[in-house]
């Protein structure tokens, strides 16, 4: 459920986004889960909350990256995620590697 510090902006922000995902056939829970995270991404962003983490701040903001991702359906894990498993595997030349190479060579 969301936060009581939320703004009526980002009260609004979340039902739309929990209504939409509802919409497209994601489950009541699913729907509250990522609207929340959507919202407390986009308040990290612009300064709005105490604590933010890098990933929050310093990533791309969602409506961009849906926009970037829209019609492939999701995108899986990031790059950067997908990275830094493969390091916390000890798998040799990730550095070079594409996002595809690194899901590839991390499903072996």
């Amino acid at each position: 459920m969301p936060a009581t510090s939320w703004s009526a902006k980002r009260e609004r922000q979340y039902q739309h986004i929990k209504a939409s995902l509802r919409e497209r056939g994601k489950s009541e829970d699913t729907a509250e889960e990522i609207a929340a995270r959507t919202v407390n991404k986009e308040r990290a962003q612009h300064g709005e909350s105490k604590e933010a983490s890098k990933t929050s701040t310093d990533d791309i903001s969602s409506g961009r990256r849906g926009g970037l991702r829209s019609h492939r359906g999701e995108g899986g894990r990031t790059y950067r995620q997908l990275y830094a498993e493969a390091r916390s595997r000890g798998i040799e030349g990730r550095s070079g590697m594409s996002k595809a190479e690194l899901e590839k060579r991390l499903a072996r």
